[in-house]
């Protein structure tokens, strides 16, 4: 553990911009979030109506979680903003303690670093002190915000260590996985799919109602975050969970650290085939993306059937509150409903697809910065060449990844209510409409790769903005010109799907791609 204080002042410096911007942000989202939700229901009676058609709605359940105490505005804010809250300091998590471990062994930092009076543990235990120090003051700042809008303290800090104890499991869970393979890309994805894989249980338990299986919420760190029902019974036992589990994955990864070579993993790096050729660029990007192509296809088909299979509840649900159903009867009826249903969904699928688009086209920074491009690019390898045969992984690839998720979105959906023929096209159509907005995000990541290469980081920081902006801007009562900003917000709704904003969102990503075609084949390689 010597040196440890010493790497940790390391990371700050290094990270001085970048957790700045995660605590302001999440902070600032949850003091605007309370004042607008303040404003839209000042009422006792608008807050019961939202309390009913919220615990009713299973597009509700399955994405925001059961609305616990809608009497107080702390409640409103927990039911509102606490899973976003929870995955938001999940993925700062995540990203920091693959930053300081496996990334610095992965570019030979640590092997430097180790070489000088630094004890084994240090670079893991200086990582897990910033980012598990970040969650906890992300959720202190959080509690204080609410306490200053005059919410009751008790409720406040539930609200604030629940949300910081998502952070804390997932530093551990960061610190296992930068054990288990070589490649920081990897260890983010291994992570992240575990993210998926417990949001997936917590958004199922949520949504099966009373009569089902509710009990899945206890298999995942953000279930835990509602079973501490914050503003209701502020049931503070339940955080002794994920500190358990904090303290038992940061104990496994620190046994792990003692008996691994430094730059390898627990997972050996697969090799290529004894007797093949890569004979092109794009057989390259193939081999290097075809992993991550096939990983987020599997995990968004799957979300499609997960959200699939609850939608004929949305329907069902109206039939068994006349009241709920009177409501539902000015605006359409139970098929609008579930035509507002599968709306959300589809855009919230266009969103999360927007990340592996994201993470295809800076798959070109990361080599670059590996010094694997250069020796590339000495051949006869045009850069024009080399860009596309990635960029087509974020354009082709983004395609297939919401193809899949509308597949198991109508598939499912279809086979309830027996009709499939006519289901599954829409839905599929439903879903890949919000492809020309994922385009846009991507246009941006490769101007950023093309133009800015120091700034490419800046592209999660679009990612979040919109999704952000897409999803709670109507809550937060942002101007209009502010939502615009987000290209998912341009995009048609379902059913009422219209091509003339899908060939503006198009033009617009062309001209993004181009222009990050142009700046990279002007710019010097990072050498």
């Amino acid at each position: 553990m010597i040196g440890t204080g010493n790497l940790v002042r390391l990371a700050l410096r290094r990270d001085r911009i970048l957790l700045p911007v995660w605590v302001l942000f999440l902070v600032g989202i949850t003091y605007s979030t309370t004042t607008a939700l303040e404003e839209l229901y000042a009422t006792a009676e608008s807050r019961a109506l939202l309390g009913v058609t919220a615990n009713a709605n299973s597009a509700f359940l399955a994405m925001l979680g059961p609305l616990h105490d809608w009497s107080s505005l702390g409640g409103l804010v927990v039911w509102r903003w606490g899973v976003f809250s929870g995955l938001f300091v999940a993925i700062m998590a995540m990203l920091v303690v693959t930053r300081h471990t496996r990334a610095e062994e992965e570019a030979g930092r640590t092997e430097l670093i180790a070489a000088t009076v630094v004890g084994r543990h240090a670079p893991l235990a200086a990582a897990v002190v910033v980012a598990g120090g970040t969650s906890l003051l992300i959720g202190l700042l959080q509690a204080l915000a609410l306490v200053g809008k005059g919410l009751d303290a008790g409720g406040s800090f539930a609200f604030g260590l629940s949300t910081a104890s998502v952070g804390l499991v997932f530093t551990g869970v960061s610190a296992l996985t930068a054990q288990l393979s070589e490649n920081s890309r990897v260890s983010n994805a291994l992570a992240g799919g575990f993210l998926g894989v417990v949001y997936l249980l917590r958004a199922a338990g949520d949504a099966a109602g009373e009569s089902g299986p509710q009990w899945l919420t206890w298999f995942s760190p953000i279930g835990w975050t509602e079973h501490v029902r914050s503003f209701a019974d502020n049931r503070f036992w339940v955080l002794l969970l994920p500190l358990a589990a904090f303290v038992l994955l940061v104990g496994v990864s620190s046994a792990v650290v003692s008996r691994r070579d430094v730059g390898l993993g627990l997972l050996a790096a697969r090799l290529g085939p004894p007797n093949s050729t890569i004979g092109t660029p794009f057989g390259l990007a193939w081999r290097l993306q075809k992993g991550s192509l096939i990983g987020w296809s599997v995990a968004l088909f799957a979300v499609g059937v997960i959200y699939g299979s609850v939608a004929q509840a949305v329907g069902q649900m109206v039939q068994d509150n006349p009241t709920l159903g009177q409501i539902v009867s000015k605006i359409g009826g139970a098929d609008a409903m579930v035509d507002a249903f599968f709306a959300t969904i589809t855009q919230v699928l266009g969103l999360i697809t927007s990340i592996y688009l994201v993470q295809a086209i800076l798959r070109l920074r990361s080599e670059e910065t590996s010094f694997r491009a250069e020796p590339i690019l000495a051949t006869p390898v045009s850069r024009w060449g080399w860009v596309a045969s990635h960029a087509v992984f974020a354009l082709v690839g983004g395609a297939v990844v919401l193809a899949a998720s509308g597949l198991g979105l109508g598939l499912v959906y279809g086979l309830q209510i027996d009709d499939v023929g006519t289901v599954l096209p829409k839905l599929l159509g439903a879903a890949l409409v919000q492809l020309p907005a994922a385009w846009v995000i991507a246009g941006v990541a490769l101007v950023l790769f093309g133009l800015f290469p120091q700034l490419t980081g800046v592209s999660w920081a679009v990612v979040s903005v919109s999704l952000v902006i897409t999803l709670l801007g109507p809550a937060l009562q942002l101007d209009q010109w502010l939502v615009d900003v987000s290209p998912f917000t341009h995009v048609p709704k379902y059913p009422d799907i219209t091509f003339g904003p899908l060939a503006w969102l198009t033009a617009v990503a062309v001209v993004l791609l181009a222009a990050g075609f142009a700046g990279f084949r002007r710019r010097d390689l990072t050498t």
